[in-house]
This record gives C-alpha cells, sequence and structure tokens, in this order.
C-alpha cells in the first residue's frame, strides 16, 4: 500500500462536536474570553473534554466564578457494534446538578450523551450536537456562542405545573360545525413546549 493512501488527510471528515453556549448575562461579563470561540479545534479520543472554571485542568474553561473548577466532561468511546464515536457525559462538580434534556446527574454520574442534547448547570444552557464522521484517534470541537436561549429556540419538554390545552385542531376540522365549537378535546399536564 502506497504511504500517502494510509496517511490521514485534510479532506477527512472526523466527528464534530458542535456545542452552543447560552447564558442570559453572556453580554455584559465576558464569560467566554477564554473560549476558542468560532473555529474547530482537534481534540485527541484518549482525553476527556472538561469544562469549567480551571483554565490548567480543563480543556475549556468559563470565568465565572459561579461555575466548578471542573463542571463536565465528555468521554469519547467507540463500540464493536458501530464504526462512529460515541460520547459520554459526566457531572465533575459536588456543588450542583447537571442535566442532559431531562435526565439530571449527581456528582460524578455519567450517561451517553445523544446526538442532540441540552445541557444545563446553573444559568447555562448548552446545546451539543454530534456531527458523525469518521471514528479516528481524535474528533473535533466546535464552540458558539446563542443569542436566544436553545430551550426556547428548539422545543424540548420538561415538568409542567400549568396544563397545556390541545386544541384538538387536526381532529376537529373535519367535524360537523355544531361539534366544533364545544371547545378543547383534552389536556395534557405532563409536557410545556416552548415556542
Amino acid at each position: 500500500m502506497n504511504v500517502s493512501q494510509t496517511m490521514e488527510t485534510e479532506e477527512d471528515l472526523l466527528t464534530c462536536l458542535h456545542i452552543k453556549l447560552y447564558h442570559p448575562q453572556q453580554t455584559s461579563k465576558g464569560l467566554y474570553s477564554l473560549l476558542p470561540l468560532g473555529n474547530r479545534r482537534r481534540h485527541s479520543a484518549e482525553d476527556p473534554l472538561r469544562l469549567g472554571r480551571d483554565a490548567q485542568a480543563c480543556t475549556f474553561a468559563l470565568v465565572d466564578p459561579r461555575v466548578s473548577r471542573k463542571q463536565m466532561a465528555l468521554h469519547a468511546y467507540r463500540t464493536p457494534q458501530s464504526p462512529d464515536m460515541l460520547f459520554t457525559i459526566q457531572n465533575l462538580t459536588q456543588r450542583g446538578r447537571l442535566s442532559v434534556n431531562s435526565s439530571t446527574l449527581n456528582y460524578l454520574e455519567k450517561m451517553d450523551l445523544p446526538a442532540k442534547a441540552l445541557i444545563r448547570f446553573g444559568e447555562y444552557e448548552m446545546l451539543i450536537i454530534r456531527e458523525p464522521g469518521e471514528a479516528k484517534g481524535s474528533f473535533e470541537v466546535e464552540l458558539e456562542v446563542l443569542t436566544v436561549s436553545p430551550s426556547k429556540e428548539t422545543c424540548m419538554f420538561v415538568p409542567s405545573t400549568t396544563p397545556v390545552m390541545d386544541t384538538g385542531s387536526r381532529v376537529m376540522n373535519g367535524l360537523p360545525a355544531s361539534l366544533r365549537t364545544q371547545g378543547p378535546l383534552e389536556t395534557d399536564e405532563t409536557q410545556l413546549c416552548y415556542s
């Protein structure tokens, strides 16, 4: 085999984690001044990708005294059944919880990271989207700041005490006018969708 065929080329598309950050006071505080925003960075799959306040111990650091020294870690892995690079997320702080979509992780707990996940800790929200690529010894990370909360931009289900009314509009359009005037057919008290 030719040496040029075995070398990794620039054209190889590595798995990429798109990490989109949001904090309600991000414009006034310079929270992201240590982050390489807008640039793809290559990261070794052997090393956990850590996020926290400590720039020495973490891959990416936030300038915020309310963030733990080590807040969370992403670990890359592969399975024999899949050629894709997958990730787990782990909560590294004893001071607070980390939520992944609707699941809560306590200190040192970890779970598989879905292809699209909304992560919350403190007042921070992170939308992490995994773009599949070649599963090699490294992956890429691209960080950006969102101007709108991802939980309000996307439809994420959260527990609610306020019922959400279902108008039954799809069902009612086929009914006679006398039945359509009766109002909502049902309510769902467990889900709230931000729009």
